[in-house]
């Protein structure tokens, strides 16, 4: 069996485009999906998978773990910048694919089968949708109950919400404030057994996020994401250190020595590695491995497309720290008509049953994804109000 084309298929939602992978092989009909997307960076993805295509022609696509390392180390850049990993993640997550397939199993079937019956899932506030996700006002506390309550409606035992404000590096109590009745308002809403999760979008500085790891203590958060930017390992391991709430993050870290060093530091409870952007299941898989060895729990970033979802869910039912799985399901309404997925979503509880077919379990409808072409994703700036430029 040979590779003898990869191709890349965009379908533009909103504020994203997914970026789909399709390795083919010269056995008729054998093919894999994987996805590639990463937001602002649609064009440059989708050329960086067309240069490691020249490493694939002509290869067998069984060899995954060979190709991966020709992938990552055969450019000399290693393949651990943003948009390289980002593009290796898509082809690997097809090569899995095509392996499953070509053995008549899902592809947690070659990690050593089902370590669970299921795997809880949890959604953003508004399902995905950017307007009440992204663009939902801080000081709206009402509007934040309200959507915890849909949640809660629509089967969610846990949910995420950005109920923290952009900060410069330092302020006052009033974005404290904001935060504080923000979440005290889903808490109230939706009562102390459903589970609430906050992520900063590592918006403040380390002093900042500090302190609203203090302020929103009381109030049992399943995890704080990103209190600070990732980068700053140090500080991430002081608010760990200094409240009880479980520090998440790595969505935005790209290989295993940067996640070798970030639980190394003590500086993450909850592991976020993003499977479409560190290098795919191969990487993940070695990641995974580190979370165990640390003993930390493994939430995995996902707010992509329906492939990367496919991905997380198939690798969620084969790694023993696995503990919730990031979905969105209202972020287009037409979300459900670019694939067919092989795993069972029970609405109560929202738990996701085993995906039964061979791979990953998805089949992709090319027509559906032509009828929304590439177009510049949704920007979201932050500004400060002295006028400079904040984190989104």
């Amino acid at each position: 069996m040979k590779i003898v084309a990869v191709e890349t298929h965009v379908c533009h939602a909103r504020m994203r485009n997914w970026v789909f992978v399709k390795v083919l092989t010269d056995q008729d009909g054998l093919f894999g999906w994987g996805e590639a997307t990463l937001e602002w960076h649609t064009r440059a993805v989708a050329g960086a998978v067309q240069d490691l295509a020249e490493l694939l022609i002509g290869q067998d696509p069984t060899r995954v773990e060979h190709l991966w390392q020709m992938m990552y180390r055969r450019h000399f850049w290693h393949g651990h910048g943003i948009v390289r990993a980002t593009a290796i993640a898509g082809i690997d997550l097809a090569l899995w694919d095509i392996l499953g397939k070509s053995l008549g199993v899902p592809c947690s079937k070659l990690w050593g089968g089902p370590v669970r019956d299921h795997v809880r899932t949890y959604c953003h506030l508004g399902g995905g949708r950017m307007e009440d996700f992204y663009e939902t006002a801080a000081d709206d506390a009402r509007r934040f109950a309200d959507l915890a309550a849909q949640a809660v409606a629509e089967g969610f035992t846990a949910f995420k919400s950005m109920a923290v404000p952009p900060t410069m590096p330092l302020e006052g109590l009033k974005p404290l404030r904001t935060a504080e009745k923000c979440v005290a308002a889903m808490r109230e809403a939706v009562g102390e057994s459903i589970d609430i999760m906050v992520d900063c979008h590592a918006r403040p500085s380390p002093a900042m996020g500090l302190q609203f790891a203090k302020v929103l203590e009381p109030f049992g958060l399943y995890f704080l994401e990103e209190p600070c930017w990732p980068e700053n390992v140090e500080g991430l391991a002081r608010i760990k250190s200094e409240v009880s709430t479980p520090i998440a993050t790595g969505e935005r870290v790209t290989h295993l020595a940067a996640f070798q060093n970030l639980f190394a530091a003590q500086a993450c409870d909850v592991c976020q590695l993003d499977i479409t952007h560190c290098g795919g299941l191969s990487e993940a898989r070695r990641i995974a491995a580190l979370c165990e060895a640390h003993r930390l729990a493994l939430a995995p970033h996902n707010p992509q497309g329906p492939v990367s979802t496919a991905a997380s869910l198939e690798f969620g039912f084969s790694q023993p720290s696995y503990v919730i799985c990031e979905t969105v399901h209202n972020d287009v309404p037409w979300r459900k008509d670019v694939v067919d997925e092989g795993f069972t979503v029970e609405q109560a509880g929202r738990i996701v049953r085993p995906n039964t077919r061979p791979g990953l379990g998805i089949t992709i409808n090319e027509d559906e994804v032509r009828r929304h072409p590439f177009q510049q994703e949704l920007p979201q700036p932050v500004t400060y109000s002295d006028g400079s430029v904040g984190d989104w």
